[in-house]
Protein backbone atom coordinates (compact mmCIF):
# COMPACT_ATOMS: atom_id res chain seq x y z
CA UNK A 1 0.00 0.00 0.00
CA UNK A 2 1.91 3.60 -0.73
CA UNK A 3 0.52 6.68 -0.14
CA UNK A 4 1.19 10.29 0.07
CA UNK A 5 -0.28 12.54 2.25
CA UNK A 6 -1.03 16.87 1.27
CA UNK A 7 -0.30 17.38 4.92
CA UNK A 8 1.45 16.99 8.10
CA UNK A 9 -0.67 15.08 10.94
CA UNK A 10 -2.58 16.48 13.27
CA UNK A 11 -2.40 14.62 16.42
CA UNK A 12 -2.12 17.07 19.56
CA UNK A 13 0.29 17.43 22.41
CA UNK A 14 1.79 20.33 24.26
CA UNK A 15 2.97 22.69 21.50
CA UNK A 16 0.44 21.65 19.21
CA UNK A 17 -2.72 21.83 21.15
CA UNK A 18 -6.06 21.14 19.18
CA UNK A 19 -8.78 23.42 19.00
CA UNK A 20 -11.81 21.05 20.30
CA UNK A 21 -15.17 22.25 20.85
CA UNK A 22 -14.76 22.56 24.57
CA UNK A 23 -11.70 24.45 24.25
CA UNK A 24 -8.18 23.22 23.50
CA UNK A 25 -7.14 19.39 24.07
CA UNK A 26 -3.32 18.94 25.15
CA UNK A 27 -1.92 15.37 25.21
CA UNK A 28 0.84 13.81 26.84
CA UNK A 29 2.70 10.72 25.60
CA UNK A 30 3.74 7.96 28.37
CA UNK A 31 6.24 5.21 27.76
CA UNK A 32 4.27 2.30 27.81
CA UNK A 33 1.60 3.83 29.99
CA UNK A 34 3.28 4.12 32.92
CA UNK A 35 2.61 7.28 34.89
CA UNK A 36 3.49 7.71 38.78
CA UNK A 37 0.41 8.59 40.78
CA UNK A 38 2.03 11.84 42.26
CA UNK A 39 2.19 12.60 38.44
CA UNK A 40 -0.69 12.32 37.93
CA UNK A 41 -2.08 14.14 41.13
CA UNK A 42 -0.18 17.05 39.55
CA UNK A 43 -1.71 16.75 36.43
CA UNK A 44 -5.38 16.71 38.30
CA UNK A 45 -3.93 19.96 39.62
CA UNK A 46 -3.37 21.42 36.07
CA UNK A 47 -6.65 20.09 35.04
CA UNK A 48 -8.36 22.12 37.47
CA UNK A 49 -6.17 25.24 37.28
CA UNK A 50 -6.76 25.66 33.80
CA UNK A 51 -8.75 22.76 32.03
CA UNK A 52 -11.85 21.06 32.70
CA UNK A 53 -10.96 19.57 35.92
CA UNK A 54 -10.73 16.03 34.43
CA UNK A 55 -7.70 13.98 32.88
CA UNK A 56 -8.72 11.68 30.11
CA UNK A 57 -7.32 8.64 28.83
CA UNK A 58 -6.70 7.45 25.17
CA UNK A 59 -6.63 4.62 23.02
CA UNK A 60 -3.30 4.47 23.32
CA UNK A 61 -2.57 4.66 26.53
CA UNK A 62 -1.75 8.15 26.61
CA UNK A 63 -3.17 10.90 29.12
CA UNK A 64 -5.25 14.25 27.57
CA UNK A 65 -6.75 17.14 29.40
CA UNK A 66 -9.41 19.35 27.97
CA UNK A 67 -10.77 22.84 27.82
CA UNK A 68 -8.07 24.37 28.16
CA UNK A 69 -7.97 27.97 26.56
CA UNK A 70 -4.74 29.30 25.64
CA UNK A 71 -1.48 27.16 25.83
CA UNK A 72 0.57 29.76 27.50
CA UNK A 73 3.79 29.91 28.92
CA UNK A 74 2.66 29.35 32.74
CA UNK A 75 0.28 26.37 31.16
CA UNK A 76 3.45 24.71 29.76
CA UNK A 77 5.78 25.65 32.98
CA UNK A 78 2.88 24.14 34.84
CA UNK A 79 2.43 20.70 32.63
CA UNK A 80 6.28 20.31 32.40
CA UNK A 81 5.92 20.64 36.25
CA UNK A 82 4.13 17.37 36.49
CA UNK A 83 7.37 15.19 35.19
CA UNK A 84 5.24 14.11 31.94
CA UNK A 85 6.69 15.84 29.54
CA UNK A 86 10.43 14.81 29.23
CA UNK A 87 10.90 16.37 26.01
CA UNK A 88 9.80 19.45 24.28
CA UNK A 89 11.31 18.57 21.02
CA UNK A 90 10.37 15.02 20.89
CA UNK A 91 7.04 15.36 22.82
CA UNK A 92 4.49 13.92 19.55
CA UNK A 93 6.76 11.21 18.48
CA UNK A 94 6.90 9.14 21.93
CA UNK A 95 4.33 6.74 21.43
CA UNK A 96 5.48 3.90 23.07
CA UNK A 97 2.77 1.07 23.77
CA UNK A 98 3.80 -2.25 25.67
CA UNK A 99 1.62 -5.09 27.28
CA UNK A 100 -0.15 -3.31 30.55
CA UNK A 101 0.98 -6.30 32.56
CA UNK A 102 4.62 -6.98 31.30
CA UNK A 103 6.90 -7.28 34.54
CA UNK A 104 3.76 -7.59 37.00
CA UNK A 105 2.34 -10.77 35.97
CA UNK A 106 2.49 -13.45 33.42
CA UNK A 107 4.23 -12.79 29.93
CA UNK A 108 7.35 -14.15 28.40
CA UNK A 109 9.59 -11.03 29.60
CA UNK A 110 9.94 -8.07 31.20
CA UNK A 111 9.60 -4.83 29.04
CA UNK A 112 9.70 -2.01 30.75
CA UNK A 113 13.39 -1.62 30.64
CA UNK A 114 12.99 -2.36 26.68
CA UNK A 115 10.39 0.65 26.56
CA UNK A 116 12.75 2.73 29.02
CA UNK A 117 15.81 2.62 26.97
CA UNK A 118 13.65 2.88 23.55
CA UNK A 119 12.34 5.62 24.88
CA UNK A 120 15.51 7.10 26.06
CA UNK A 121 17.22 6.86 22.39
CA UNK A 122 14.01 8.02 20.93
CA UNK A 123 14.63 11.38 22.47
CA UNK A 124 18.21 11.47 22.09
CA UNK A 125 18.64 11.93 18.54
CA UNK A 126 17.30 14.85 17.37
CA UNK A 127 16.42 13.57 13.36
CA UNK A 128 13.78 11.58 15.42
CA UNK A 129 11.83 14.51 16.33
CA UNK A 130 10.55 14.09 12.53
CA UNK A 131 8.73 11.16 13.04
CA UNK A 132 4.30 11.59 12.04
CA UNK A 133 2.70 11.99 15.56
CA UNK A 134 1.02 8.89 14.65
CA UNK A 135 3.75 6.67 14.34
CA UNK A 136 3.31 3.64 16.83
CA UNK A 137 5.85 1.34 18.90
CA UNK A 138 4.04 -1.41 20.27
CA UNK A 139 6.12 -3.76 22.38
CA UNK A 140 3.97 -7.08 23.16
CA UNK A 141 5.76 -9.24 25.86
CA UNK A 142 4.23 -12.39 24.33
CA UNK A 143 1.15 -12.83 25.81
CA UNK A 144 -0.53 -11.72 22.38
CA UNK A 145 -2.53 -8.82 24.35
CA UNK A 146 -1.26 -6.31 21.11
CA UNK A 147 -1.10 -8.42 18.19
CA UNK A 148 -4.37 -6.67 17.17
CA UNK A 149 -2.75 -3.27 17.11
CA UNK A 150 -1.88 -1.33 14.26
CA UNK A 151 2.09 -1.24 14.57
CA UNK A 152 4.58 0.89 12.32
CA UNK A 153 7.37 -0.93 14.58
CA UNK A 154 7.45 -2.86 17.41
CA UNK A 155 8.19 -6.82 18.72
CA UNK A 156 6.90 -10.03 20.15
CA UNK A 157 8.98 -11.69 23.41
CA UNK A 158 9.28 -15.06 22.19
CA UNK A 159 11.14 -16.12 25.52
CA UNK A 160 12.63 -13.80 27.96
CA UNK A 161 15.79 -13.51 25.88
CA UNK A 162 14.89 -13.14 22.22
CA UNK A 163 11.53 -11.73 20.11
CA UNK A 164 10.88 -11.22 16.59
CA UNK A 165 10.53 -7.68 14.97
CA UNK A 166 7.53 -6.07 13.30
CA UNK A 167 8.00 -3.36 10.37
CA UNK A 168 4.76 -1.61 9.17
CA UNK A 169 2.69 -5.08 10.42
CA UNK A 170 4.79 -7.68 8.78
CA UNK A 171 7.31 -9.58 10.93
CA UNK A 172 10.72 -9.37 10.38
CA UNK A 173 14.27 -10.79 12.12
CA UNK A 174 14.82 -11.96 15.50
CA UNK A 175 16.89 -10.36 18.31
CA UNK A 176 18.50 -10.39 21.53
CA UNK A 177 15.64 -8.48 23.93
CA UNK A 178 18.63 -6.46 25.19
CA UNK A 179 19.20 -5.49 21.39
CA UNK A 180 15.90 -4.30 19.98
CA UNK A 181 15.67 -0.77 21.30
CA UNK A 182 19.14 0.14 19.19
CA UNK A 183 17.15 -1.80 16.22
CA UNK A 184 13.76 -0.27 16.43
CA UNK A 185 15.52 3.24 16.34
CA UNK A 186 17.88 2.29 13.76
CA UNK A 187 14.92 1.20 11.87
CA UNK A 188 12.91 4.62 12.78
CA UNK A 189 15.91 6.10 11.21
CA UNK A 190 15.76 4.07 8.12
CA UNK A 191 12.08 5.12 7.68
CA UNK A 192 12.25 9.08 8.02
CA UNK A 193 15.37 8.67 5.08
CA UNK A 194 13.00 6.29 3.10
CA UNK A 195 9.75 8.10 3.46
CA UNK A 196 8.69 11.43 0.91
CA UNK A 197 4.81 11.71 2.69
CA UNK A 198 4.08 8.93 4.04
CA UNK A 199 3.31 8.15 7.82
CA UNK A 200 3.65 4.69 8.41
CA UNK A 201 6.27 2.07 6.69
CA UNK A 202 3.59 0.39 5.20
CA UNK A 203 2.73 2.90 3.09
CA UNK A 204 6.37 2.63 1.53
CA UNK A 205 6.51 1.77 -2.56
CA UNK A 206 8.50 -1.37 -0.69
CA UNK A 207 8.98 -2.95 2.75
CA UNK A 208 11.89 -1.19 4.84
CA UNK A 209 13.42 -4.53 5.26
CA UNK A 210 13.21 -7.97 4.26
CA UNK A 211 9.90 -9.70 5.38
CA UNK A 212 10.21 -12.81 6.97
CA UNK A 213 7.27 -15.73 7.95
CA UNK A 214 6.22 -15.47 11.84
CA UNK A 215 8.42 -17.38 14.03
CA UNK A 216 6.84 -20.40 15.10
CA UNK A 217 6.53 -19.58 18.88
CA UNK A 218 4.90 -16.13 17.93
CA UNK A 219 1.56 -16.06 20.49
CA UNK A 220 -2.04 -16.01 19.20
CA UNK A 221 -3.80 -12.75 19.85
CA UNK A 222 -5.64 -12.82 23.18
CA UNK A 223 -8.28 -10.81 24.80
CA UNK A 224 -8.48 -7.39 26.22
CA UNK A 225 -7.75 -6.96 29.85
CA UNK A 226 -10.59 -7.58 31.72
CA UNK A 227 -11.74 -4.59 34.38
CA UNK A 228 -11.26 -5.76 38.08
CA UNK A 229 -9.36 -7.94 39.90
CA UNK A 230 -6.63 -9.30 37.27
CA UNK A 231 -2.52 -10.86 37.70
CA UNK A 232 -0.45 -8.54 39.03
CA UNK A 233 -3.19 -5.92 40.63
CA UNK A 234 -6.59 -4.43 39.73
CA UNK A 235 -7.65 -3.12 36.68
CA UNK A 236 -9.70 0.36 37.00
CA UNK A 237 -12.00 1.67 34.17
CA UNK A 238 -11.89 5.27 32.97
CA UNK A 239 -15.70 5.87 33.01
CA UNK A 240 -16.36 7.93 30.10
CA UNK A 241 -12.84 8.26 29.32
CA UNK A 242 -11.93 9.97 32.48
CA UNK A 243 -9.45 8.68 35.11
CA UNK A 244 -10.77 7.71 39.04
CA UNK A 245 -9.14 10.78 40.28
CA UNK A 246 -8.68 9.06 43.70
CA UNK A 247 -5.98 6.76 42.11
CA UNK A 248 -3.52 9.68 42.39
CA UNK A 249 -3.45 9.42 45.81
CA UNK A 250 -2.05 6.28 45.93
CA UNK A 251 1.51 5.54 46.47
CA UNK A 252 2.69 3.75 43.50
CA UNK A 253 3.33 3.50 39.39
CA UNK A 254 0.09 3.56 37.57
CA UNK A 255 -0.45 2.16 34.14
CA UNK A 256 -2.62 3.45 31.84
CA UNK A 257 -4.73 1.09 29.44
CA UNK A 258 -5.23 0.81 26.20
CA UNK A 259 -8.38 -0.42 26.65
CA UNK A 260 -9.50 3.07 28.52
CA UNK A 261 -8.21 1.67 31.89
CA UNK A 262 -5.76 2.05 34.46
CA UNK A 263 -3.96 -0.66 36.11
CA UNK A 264 -2.63 -0.65 39.90
CA UNK A 265 -0.14 -2.87 40.05
CA UNK A 266 -0.63 -5.18 43.31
Amino acid sequence: MTSTRPRRDRCPGVFRPWPADDGNLVRLRLAGGRVPAGALRALLDVAAAYGDGDVHVTGRANLQVRGFGEVTDDVVAAIEGTGLLPSRSHELVRNLMVSPQSGLADGRADLRPVVAELDRLLCADPVLADLPGRFLFVLDDGRGDLLDRPVDLGLVALDDLTAQLLVGGRWSEVVPIADAPVALVSLAGAFLAARTAEWHPVELPEPLVPVRPPDRLVPLPSRPLAYGEVPGGRHVPAVDGVVDPTLADLDTDLVVTPWRGVLVPA
